[in-house]
Formats: structure tokens, C-alpha cells, sequence
């Protein structure tokens, strides 16, 4: 399954991505997310694997990013693995000449066993995750750089 999300964000590239590229802000604009442990390499950087522990209602989910790319401000890439999902994001940054930031998203998803009957019969439901935690981040970022 292959979707594309896209939002601007009231922020030039510059803060949008200093916001972003911190482990400690993602508490803030990715609701359910109780923690964020570093499993090896240096955070924020290519081949860095962080463990991300998730409490969705009564469920508990555990992911383990790797990141594929980081060439911020231009480009974030990463791997999300949870039982049942591979998940790819590859995320771009365009600045406007408006001093706003467009962050498009692109998600490829492979899923296996009760996953992939989840993502079939829901398809849609992956897409409104997605897209909820791009527009969290968007409020969090442009209230806390106007504070």
C-alpha cells in the first residue's frame, strides 16, 4: 500500500526542521508515544535505530525506526518496523517563498498477518494516522515558535 500526504506549515524550513529533528518534540506532536530509546548509533543520523513504544487504547505498540536518510533541511527518510508492518517514509521539506514550509510524505507499507487483513478492509485508516500526526506537528511547531 502506497499513499502520499502533504501539508504547510506556517514556518520557514529552517525552524520547521530544527523542530522536527529533535527526539525530545516528538512527545508533543505524536500523540500516544510514551517513549523513545536509542537502540544503537548517534540520533538523528543515517543507520541510527530508536525504539518507539506506543500506547494506542489499550494497545501497546512497539516500533523500531532506522533511518535511511537525513539530509535536513531537503529530505528525512526512514524505516518503521512494528509487528506485522514495515513501513517507509520519505519525507521532503520545500520552503515557499512566503517564508511557509511544504512537508510532503511519501508512505510505502508492507504488512503481514492480522496487519495485512487490517490494511486491507482500512486501508484509509493508515493515511488518516499519517496525516493527523503532520497536522499535531504543525500546530505544535507554529505555537511554540510564536511563543
Amino acid at each position: 500500500m502506497k499513499y502520499h500526504t502533504q501539508i504547510e506549515i506556517d514556518l520557514p524550513r529552517a525552524k520547521t526542521v530544527e523542530l522536527m529533528d529533535n527526539i525530545d518534540n516528538m512527545k508533543h506532536w505524536q500523540e500516544g508515544l510514551k517513549s523513545a530509546e536509542i537502540l544503537e548509533g548517534e540520533p538523528g543520523k543515517e543507520g541510527a535505530k530508536t525504539k518507539l513504544v506506543y500506547q494506542m487504547g489499550k494497545r501497546k505498540v512497539e516500533m523500531v525506526e532506522t533511518i535511511t536518510k537525513n539530509a535536513f533541511p531537503n529530505e528525512f527518510h526512514a524505516i518503521y518496523e512494528a509487528k506485522g508492518v514495515w513501513n517507509e517514509i520519505k519525507n521532503v521539506f520545500t520552503e515557499t517563498g512566503e517564508g511557509t514550509t511544504i512537508w510532503d510524505s511519501s508512505n510505502t507499507f508492507k504488512c503481514s498477518g492480522a496487519m495485512k487483513i487490517m490494511a486491507f478492509l482500512m486501508p484509509g485508516a493508515f493515511k488518516k494516522q499519517s496525516q493527523k500526526y503532520m497536522v499535531d506537528f504543525k500546530n505544535w511547531a507554529e505555537k511554540t515558535a510564536k511563543k
